[in-house]
């Protein structure tokens, strides 16, 4: 049976509603899922001018309606989180490990079976009686979504809201994953966390847990910074917006690692003209993580390499959903994971405009919608 979802619908043009879907049965490798709440990022403001319709949406978290025949130990009644990054587990990609970029399914790895990079399929919900696809793959910002039995992960804790678990879905993922799995920071080493929101705190986050010794934060809102204390800053930096490429805040973090820079930098503003500031901040043969995603050209001046240094441009901190969302919630019951203090902002999906104008003026870390449905 069919379900009529009220949801965030792109219209294609930058423009949005809250519109009718209809959702429907879940094939044997699908799983129908009521969201509870669904987390706002920059992604998600950005997917209103992709072109065509889709229905808005990329983190969640919610409960399992129906599962198709072929899934297993997903059942109706689950809380479930949503991973956007739906591996095939067959493809090369997944079979070595990175299944954050499978080759058959990513939304975002262009050429994946013919998807197209930051778009979802289309099979099984229809908007005035088409098909209309679901950001990457999911489409959280709906009642109900219908997802791939591999884009669901069984919440376990006990304690865990279904707004703090939604955010774990990408932003907190991309953050501590670029961290953990990606830079693989040692115990002891320092850090510089360019740009201090959700995806920012999350890579404090995961230094923090990694053991790092210093943590320096970069920002040039003063109020981020105190919350990027909260979340495991040891220093701040306050950036002048006419700082081009931070090297001015370079030089300051030089003086706090005892003149060479640091060991690990993390972009995490989403400004193409800092893609290359990370190299700024790390000392020789350190590494700079670019996290934040940007794809466009940008100008590098290749002395910022020099010497022997690292610069990696990971996907969503490497994700592998079945073990990394386990590990996040493990940390989460033992108190070491901050993510209702993360959240500073909740929102009715009729409140989305209010959501999106808060991420986009900075006012929120981050923005989480709640579905009040009995």
């Amino acid at each position: 049976m069919s379900i009529t979802s009220l949801a965030a619908v792109a219209y294609g043009d930058g423009q949005y509603g809250i519109e009718e879907i209809i959702v429907g049965e879940p094939k044997a490798d699908e799983v129908l899922v009521k969201v509870q709440a669904s987390g706002l990022c920059h992604t998600d403001h950005d997917s209103l001018g992709w072109g065509k319709p889709v229905v808005l949406g990329h983190e969640g978290a919610g409960i399992v309606m129906k599962a198709g025949a072929e899934i297993s130990g997903i059942y109706e009644g689950d809380a479930v989180i949503l991973n956007w990054a739906t591996p095939c587990y067959t493809c090369e990609q997944c079979q070595n490990g990175y299944q954050n970029i499978c080759e058959n399914n990513s939304p975002v790895v262009a050429g994946a079976n013919g998807f197209t990079p930051g778009h979802a399929y289309r099979e099984g919900t229809l908007w005035r009686g088409k098909p209309i696809e679901r950001s990457f793959n999911i489409g959280t910002l709906s009642e109900y979504t219908l997802v791939k039995g591999s884009a669901v992960v069984k919440n376990s804790s006990k304690k865990l809201p279904f707004e703090a678990a939604s955010i774990l879905g990408c932003g907190v993922m991309t953050g501590y994953g670029s961290v953990v799995n990606s830079a693989r920071l040692k115990a002891g080493s320092s850090a510089v966390v360019l740009g201090t929101g959700g995806v920012g705190l999350s890579v404090i986050q995961g230094a923090r847990i990694s053991g790092a010794s210093m943590i320096i934060a970069i920002d040039i809102n003063e109020n981020r910074l105190r919350l990027a204390t909260e979340f495991g800053a040891t220093h701040t930096i306050l950036a002048e917006k006419e700082d081009e490429g931070l090297l001015k805040a370079s030089e300051k973090v030089k003086k706090l690692t005892g003149g060479s820079g640091a060991d690990y930098a993390f972009e995490c503003t989403a400004v193409p003209a800092l893609g290359a500031a990370p190299l700024a901040m790390v000392r020789n043969a350190g590494t700079a993580v670019q996290v934040s995603g940007i794809e466009e050209e940008i100008t590098i001046d290749m002395r910022l390499f020099e010497w022997d240094k690292v610069y990696i441009n990971p996907l969503y901190g490497k994700c592998n959903p079945q073990i990394d969302f386990p590990r996040l919630i493990r940390l989460y019951d033992q108190g070491l994971l901050k993510l209702e203090e993360m959240i500073t902002g909740t929102y009715s999906l009729d409140q989305l405009p209010d959501a999106f104008e808060d991420m986009l003026s900075g006012k929120n870390a981050k923005g989480v919608i709640r579905f009040n449905q009995k």
